[in-house]
C-alpha cells in the first residue's frame, strides 16, 4: 500500500470515529431538546463557528509547518519562540471577543436572528473561546512534532465528554424553558472542550522540552520575526475558513428575515431550521470524513509531486481521489435518498428532515468532491483561487437563499436549494481552477457505469425495505435495506471493473476476503 493510501486509511478510522460520535451527539441532542431547541442551538452554533474562526486566525496550520521546520533543527528555542507567540496572539484575541460577545449579545439575539430565546446559547459559548485560544495552538505544536495521538484523542475525549453530559443538562434545564436546554447543550460542549484542553495541556507539560513559563515575555519581544513567518502562512489559510464561517453565520440571520418576510412566525422558522441543519444537514454530511481523510492525504502528495514538476502522477493521485469519492459518495447518496424517512424516524422520532435529504441528497455528489479539489489548489499554491471561489460561493448561496425563502412559494425549501447552489456552484468552480493547472482525462463512461450501479443498488435497497422483514422492527429494516444496497453496489462495481479485486487486496481486513 502506497504512502498516500495508508495514511489516508489511518485518517479515514480517526475520522469515522469522530464523526459517528458526533453523530451521536447530534442524535441525543435532538431526542433530548426537540426540533424547537435544535433550532436555537443551530442559530447560535454558527457564532461559535465564527469565533473558533477568529481566534484561531489561521495559526495551527503556521504553527504545525513552522515546528517541524525547527524540529528538524533541533531548534527548541525557535519552538518554544513559536509557541509563545502563537499563544499570546490567541489569548489576546479572546480577551477581545469574550466582551465583545458579551455586549453583542443583545443584539445579535433580538435583531440579527429575529428570536431573543437564541441569548441563552449565545451566552453559554463564551467560556469556549479562550479554551480554544490555547488548545488550538497545542493541537498545531502536537501536529507539528507529527505526534497526531494527542490531537486525535483530545477530539475523540471532546466527543465522549458532550455525549456523557448532554442528555442530563438538558433534562436539568427543560424546566425551566426551551432556551435553558439549548443553552445547556452549548455549555455541554463548552466542558467537552475544557476536558480536551486538559488532556492536551497534561500530554504536553510530559513531552515537553523547555519550561514555556520562564521568560515568557522576553521571547514575545523577540518574537517579531516568529509573528511575521506565522502570519504568511495563518493569514491566507484564515481567508477561506473566514468566508465560509461568515457566510454560515449569516445563513440563519438570512434564514429567519426572509422567513419572516414571507409570514413564518419566528417560532416556526426557529423549527424549520432545526429541522433543515440539525437533523438533515448532519446526516448528509456524515459521509465527508471520507472525502476528509482524501483530502487530507492529497495536500502532502500532491506538494510532492508538485516540486517535482511530476504532473503526470499529480493527475494520477488526483484521478484516485476522484474516483474514490465518487464511488463512496455514490452509495452514500442512494442510501440517505432511499432510506431517508426511516432513518430519520429511527434516530429522531420525527420524519420532518426527510424531505430536505431526498430533496439534496443527489446534489451532495459535489459536496464530496469540494474537500478533495481545494485540497490540490491548496497544493499548487492556488489557495487564493480557492478562497475566491469559495466566496462566489458564498454570496451566490445568500442571494438566493434570500430570493426563495423569502418567497411563501419557497419557504425553508428556498433555503435548502440555496445551501445547494452555493457548494454546487464552489466546486464547479474549483474543478474549472485545477483543470487550468493540470490536465485531467474525464472517464464519461466509467461515470456512466457508476450512475447505473447506484440506481440499480437503490431499486434493490427500496425493494427489500418494502418487502423483506415487513414485520421486523424498523432498525432491522434499515439495516437489511442498506446493507442488500452495499452489497449489491460493490459486486455491480466489480463486475464494471470501476474497482479492481487488486485495490480491495491492498486494503487491510477488507483484503484477506479477496485474498
Amino acid at each position: 500500500m502506497s504512502k498516500f493510501l495508508k495514511g489516508t486509511f489511518i485518517l479515514l478510522i480517526a475520522g469515522l470515529i469522530t464523526r459517528v460520535l458526533g453523530f451521536i451527539y447530534r442524535i441525543v441532542l435532538a431526542r433530548s431538546i426537540g426540533e424547537e431547541g435544535v433550532g436555537l442551538y443551530m442559530m447560535a452554533y454558527p457564532t461559535f463557528i465564527l469565533l473558533v474562526t477568529i481566534v484561531q486566525l489561521g495559526l495551527p496550520v503556521a504553527i504545525s509547518k513552522n515546528i517541524a521546520e525547527a524540529e528538524a533543527k533541533k531548534d527548541y528555542g525557535e519552538i518554544k519562540k513559536i509557541l509563545v507567540v502563537s499563544l499570546s496572539i490567541t489569548i489576546s484575541l479572546s480577551l477581545i471577543l469574550t466582551p465583545a460577545l458579551i455586549l453583542l449579545g443583545p443584539l445579535l439575539s433580538t435583531t440579527l436572528f429575529t428570536d431573543d430565546r437564541t441569548y441563552y446559547p449565545l451566552m453559554a459559548i463564551i467560556p469556549a473561546v479562550p479554551i480554544i485560544a490555547v488548545s488550538s495552538v497545542l493541537r498545531g505544536y502536537f501536529q507539528g512534532r507529527q505526534n497526531m495521538r494527542p490531537s486525535a484523542f483530545s477530539q475523540i475525549l471532546e466527543q465522549l465528554v458532550r455525549i456523557a453530559l448532554i442528555a442530563s443538562v438538558t433534562k436539568a434545564f427543560f424546566p425551566y424553558g426551551v432556551e435553558y436546554a439549548a443553552a445547556a447543550a452549548m455549555a455541554a460542549s463548552v466542558i467537552g472542550e475544557l476536558v480536551s484542553l486538559i488532556y492536551l495541556l497534561t500530554t504536553f507539560k510530559l513531552k515537553k522540552r523547555f519550561k514555556l513559563r520562564k521568560n515568557f515575555f522576553q521571547f514575545v519581544h523577540k518574537g517579531k520575526r516568529t509573528f511575521n513567518d506565522l502570519m504568511s502562512i495563518a493569514l491566507p489559510t484564515m481567508g477561506s475558513r473566514m468566508i465560509g464561517s461568515v457566510a454560515w453565520f449569516f445563513e440563519p440571520i438570512v434564514v429567519a428575515h426572509s422567513l419572516a418576510i414571507a409570514g413564518v412566525l419566528a417560532m416556526d422558522a426557529t423549527k424549520q431550521y432545526g429541522a433543515l441543519t440539525g437533523y438533515a444537514m448532519p446526516l448528509l454530511m456524515l459521509p465527508s470524513f471520507v472525502t476528509f481523510s482524501l483530502a487530507t492525504s492529497l495536500v502532502p502528495a500532491i506538494s510532492e509531486a508538485n516540486s517535482m514538476r511530476n504532473f503526470k502522477l499529480i493527475e494520477y493521485r488526483l484521478q484516485q481521489a476522484l474516483r474514490w469519492t465518487f464511488l463512496t459518495g455514490g452509495l452514500a447518496v442512494i442510501v440517505l435518498y432511499v432510506l431517508a424517512d426511516p432513518l430519520m424516524q429511527l434516530m429522531y422520532g420525527s420524519n420532518k428532515g426527510a424531505y430536505f435529504i431526498k430533496l439534496m441528497a443527489p446534489f451532495f455528489l459535489f459536496y464530496y468532491y469540494q474537500g478533495p479539489l481545494q485540497a490540490v489548489l491548496q497544493a499548487l499554491n492556488l489557495a487564493r483561487a480557492a478562497m475566491i471561489n469559495s466566496l462566489i460561493g458564498a454570496i451566490v448561496k445568500t442571494t438566493v437563499i434570500f430570493l426563495l425563502a423569502s418567497q411563501a412559494s419557497f419557504g425553508i425549501t428556498g433555503a435548502a436549494l440555496g445551501i445547494i447552489v452555493g457548494f454546487v456552484l464552489v466546486t464547479i468552480l474549483h474543478f474549472a481552477t485545477v483543470l487550468k493547472k493540470v490536465s485531467i482525462s474525464l472517464y464519461i463512461r466509467d461515470y456512466a457505469k457508476g450512475f447505473v450501479a447506484m440506481g440499480a443498488a437503490g431499486w434493490l435497497g427500496y425493494w427489500i425495505f418494502e418487502h423483506v422483514f415487513i414485520a421486523e422492527h424498523l432498525a432491522v429494516r434499515v439495516l437489511s435495506s442498506a446493507t442488500g444496497m452495499g452489497i449489491a453496489y460493490l459486486a455491480i462495481l466489480l463486475v464494471l471493473g470501476l474497482i479492481k479485486r487488486e485495490e480491495l487486496q491492498r486494503i487491510p481486513w477488507i483484503g484477506s476476503l479477496f485474498a
